[in-house]
Parts: C-alpha cells; sequence; structure tokens
C-alpha cells in the first residue's frame, strides 16, 4: 500500500474527503517526526497502545568494507527510527 492507497483508506474508514484524509495522514507524520527529532531524549517516542511504539535508537560507530575495493570503512554512528508493533497489531497480521 502506497501513501495515496492509504489516503483513500483512511477516507473511506473515518468518512472523510479525501484531502481532509490526506491532511490528517500528513499531520500525523509531521507530529511523529517532530516527536522522533525533539531534543529532548525522554519525549523521543510516540506510544499508541495496540498499534505500536516509534522510538530513536543510538546505531553505534561500526566497520565495514568498501563492496567496489573490499577496502574496510568506518560507518559513522547514527541515531534510527524504529518501530516496534504491539500486541493488537501483532494478533491481526498473524
Amino acid at each position: 500500500m502506497n501513501k495515496s492507497e492509504l489516503i483513500d483508506a483512511i477516507a473511506e474508514s473515518a468518512g472523510l474527503t479525501k484531502t481532509d484524509a490526506g491532511r490528517a495522514l500528513d499531520g500525523f507524520i509531521n507530529a511523529v517526526t517532530t516527536a522522533l527529532s525533539d531534543a529532548e531524549p525522554s519525549k523521543r517516542s510516540v506510544a499508541l497502545v495496540g498499534f505500536g511504539t516509534f522510538t530513536v535508537k543510538e546505531r553505534a560507530e561500526r566497520k565495514g568494507r568498501n563492496p567496489q575495493s573490499g577496502e574496510e570503512i568506518i560507518i559513522k554512528a547514527a541515531k534510527i527510527a524504529s518501530f516496534k508493533a504491539g500486541k493488537s497489531l501483532k494478533d491481526a497480521v498473524n
């Protein structure tokens, strides 16, 4: 499912116009992005009970290999967005 199909599904499910559903989806995406990029580490998560939790995880610096030359390189440390599915979502999928 792509973004357009998701907007159509939201519009149909919630009885909204496609424009309103698109704005709602964009608002959700912006809210999650803002929460995860917040400077305060204690606020870097969004929990939707039953659906799942979006969090920020730290990835340590590590060694890798350049696939073209085989040369060893250092991959910088990074913060990554992570999603852990909640029980209701897991049950629905299985």
